[in-house]
């Protein structure tokens, strides 16, 4: 299963000169990084990213993670995944640009 995690294009260009990230600031502040499944990644950049301009989609395998991946509740009950580790490079399928539109951000192809 494919999980996404939303970086701001500065996070993503300090990751992939590091290779290694903890993940937003408030990641770093919560102690895991935050990922949306396909199915919540549009209501988590409205209610996180609504004032932010373009964004990055980065597509992750869940099953590739391991025990460092933990899916527990947040908004509503809904079971979101959290990574108890550091983001590599080498976690990452893809990345694409998540542009915002009139309306909001633009999904890019492959969140399915």
């Amino acid at each position: 299963m494919l999980i996404f995690k939303i970086f701001r294009p500065s996070e993503w260009q300090l990751m992939h000169v590091n290779g290694t990230t903890q993940g937003a600031p408030i990641d770093v502040t919560d102690g895991y990084i935050h990922f949306s499944t396909a199915a919540q990644i549009t209501e988590t950049a409205a209610k996180h990213f609504a004032g932010a301009g373009d964004l990055m989609v980065l597509a992750l395998d869940a099953d590739l993670l391991g025990a460092d991946l933990k899916w527990e509740p947040s908004r509503g009950g809904q079971l979101f995944p959290h990574l108890y580790r550091e983001m590599r490079l080498s976690d990452i399928l893809w990345a694409r640009p998540y542009p915002k539109g009139k309306d909001g951000h633009i999904l890019p192809e492959g969140v399915e």
